[in-house]
């Protein structure tokens, strides 16, 4: 083409050539800690491993790097790699001044697989180009341009890594020494949308391998869907009447029963059956009151049970400590060696603490049954005939609740057997036996259920009676109750009667304009205050004095006790006009005179 750019493959160049110094290759690449490779594409060492560099300080690189996108960890500063000569069939690779920093990179691109090489000789050939790089990796193309660069793609993104070691080596064609067969190499990453492209897919990839993963992993921890629940038919109907008998089968019956109602099944044709149905549900609250009945009596059992052996184990733990503690004893410790006496006393330890641990269990125990004991010894008699009047009053409401539904179980019946009559003057000569048969069952449980109801409405009636007496028994205790409260109302009228007279100066004392002894504190406190300014003080002042001891006090209050005591305060006004002003003093001293 006329840039120069063209597309390479590994089968268009002459693999069989031998290299001209295989020793530099293999030098070089050993700094790098990967296994050098021939122009045949053979490795140069076969026995070469990659985790055991031949110079020291150098750390190897990874050779685990394809398709990771992983770069290699950098070279210490103060441990310079030493780069050979590397001869190949048409030119030779000086290596760069070790004293010098190594070339900068850009940034390296997602799933980079080509490089960018610059600084080539302006005579250099796509065929000495693929001779230098093909020692990296395979090469898949090669795109040169017009001047002295070109872009080489790779198969692998971990060949990259071994392209840029040549980045700062001085290549010389043959044996020229024209500045035309000479250049100084720079590879750098090159971003390529093929690198890219490529890239993305394999994310795509691996995104969709975690979404099925992930799915599987939901799936497998799916719960299994439940089975699906047959349509309603009379014939379903009567199936799943007589699982609802069976306790087996009960609460896959239950079930059916329920999406039937839910699904809206419910007419006034199926009406009665599903009113059967939800009879025969409700039948079985008893036995499931009585199976819970059951499993709590073999739990308190169970209780019974541990608590006992319990017990028991702790009187053999017990004896056990005897044996110790009696084995402690000077008697027979003396002729025990130092081992034995050491096991002894940590064997004694032991059982002590497992002791206290089943003991403090075992007091636990019986503290929590004790607390139960004193919960039901606490409760009141009055709260006990409460409860009872009440559980009374549910059971008359159940009985009437029962009442109402044999009463419609009554009439559901009647309907059947108006069907039937309908269906038996219809019906053949052949199903006049089986209508018969019917009717008589039909007869047999209407007899039955009207029995029943003679017996709940006589139990109804036992229990009306029974709660008009506990009703009575309330009337009486509220009115020992109110008896109790006169008699306790008098007796406190006497006791008040008693202490008037034997306290008759304090009835004199409360006539006085003294009134508590908070008022008796602040008249000596305002007496001192005033007795200390003869010319009298406001009365705004003589507060903000007593706020200093109680910030509760108020002016008003203050007012209205000075002007009760006239013998002891006396209110005077000094000034003209605007400079009027009120006045309080202490006369104490003259009252005392005039009584």
């Amino acid at each position: 083409s006329t840039d120069g750019g063209r597309n390479l493959s590994l089968d268009s160049i002459s693999m069989g050539l031998p290299m001209s110094d295989p020793t530099a290759w293999a030098t070089a690449m050993n700094n790098l800690g990967m296994a050098p490779m021939g122009m045949t594409g053979q490795p140069l060492l076969p026995d070469f491993d990659p985790a055991l560099g031949m110079m020291t300080g150098i750390p190897p690189i990874n050779p685990m790097m394809p398709g990771l996108g992983i770069v290699p960890p950098p070279i210490p500063p103060d441990m310079p790699a030493v780069k050979e000569i590397i001869h190949c069939k048409s030119c030779t690779l000086f290596p760069p001044n070790p004293h010098l920093p190594p070339p900068a990179t850009r940034e390296r691109p997602p799933g980079c697989k080509t490089v960018f090489v610059g600084g080539l000789p302006e005579n250099a050939t796509e065929q000495i180009i693929m001779e230098v790089f093909e020692q990296c990796g395979e090469v898949i193309a090669i795109r040169k341009s017009k001047k002295n660069f070109c872009h080489i793609r790779f198969a692998e993104e971990f060949m990259v890594d071994k392209a840029l070691y040549l980045s700062g080596y001085r290549i010389r064609l043959g044996s020229s020494t024209d500045k035309k067969d000479t250049g100084r190499l720079h590879v750098d990453f090159a971003q390529a949308r093929d690198d890219l492209y490529e890239w993305e897919c394999k994310q795509r990839m691996l995104a969709r391998e975690e979404r099925h993963r992930r799915r599987l992993e939901e799936e497998r921890f799916r719960p299994p869907s439940p089975p699906p629940v047959v349509h309603y038919s009379d014939h379903e109907c009567s199936i799943v009447a007589e699982k609802l008998k069976d306790d087996t089968k009960f609460s896959e019956a239950v079930q059916t029963l329920l999406t039937w109602i839910e699904r809206g099944e419910v007419n006034r044709r199926t009406a009665n059956n599903f009113y059967s149905m939800i009879q025969s549900a409700n039948s079985h609250i008893r036995r499931l009151v009585n199976e819970k009945a059951a499993h709590e009596k073999e739990m308190e059992e169970a209780k019974e049970k541990f608590k006992l052996a319990l017990s028991g184990i702790l009187v053999q733990f017990e004896q056990i400590v005897a044996v110790y503690h009696s084995a402690s004893k000077q008697k027979a410790w003396d002729h025990f060696t130092k081992a034995q006496r050491k096991n002894i006393s940590v064997w004694c330890k032991q059982a002590e603490e497992i002791r206290n641990i089943h003991n403090d269990e075992l007091m636990g125990i019986r503290r929590e049954e004790e607390m139960e004991m004193s919960d039901e010894e606490i409760e009141d008699p009055s709260e006990m005939k409460e409860t009872e009047e009440s559980a009374l009053v549910s059971q008359v409401e159940a009985l009437k609740e029962e009442n109402d539904s044999l009463r419609w179980q009554l009439d559901a019946y009647r309907n059947e057997v108006e069907l039937l009559k309908q269906e038996h003057g219809k019906a053949s000569r052949d199903e006049d036996t089986t209508k018969e048969q019917q009717l008589k069952l039909l007869q047999q449980a209407l007899q039955g259920m009207q029995q029943h109801l003679l017996k709940v409405q006589d139990e109804y009636k036992k229990k009306e009676t029974e709660l008009e007496k506990v009703r009575e028994d309330k009337l009486k205790i509220e009115a020992l109750l109110e008896t109790l409260k006169e008699q306790e109302s008098s007796m406190s009228r006497v006791c008040a009667c008693s202490q008037e007279k034997e306290c008759p100066a304090e009835k004199t004392l409360s006539n006085s304009p003294v009134k508590s002894e908070r008022e008796a504190l602040l008249v000596g406190i305002i007496s001192t205050f005033l007795h200390v300014h003869p010319f009298g003080a406001s009365i705004e002042y003589i507060c903000s004095y007593l706020q200093r001891l109680d910030s509760k006090i108020c002016t008003a209050e203050v007012e209205v006790l000075m002007t009760r005591l006239q013998t002891t305060f006396k209110q005077e006004l000094s000034g003209v006009g605007a400079s009027l002003e009120k006045k309080w003093k202490f006369c104490g001293f003259d009252g005392l005179k005039m009584t």
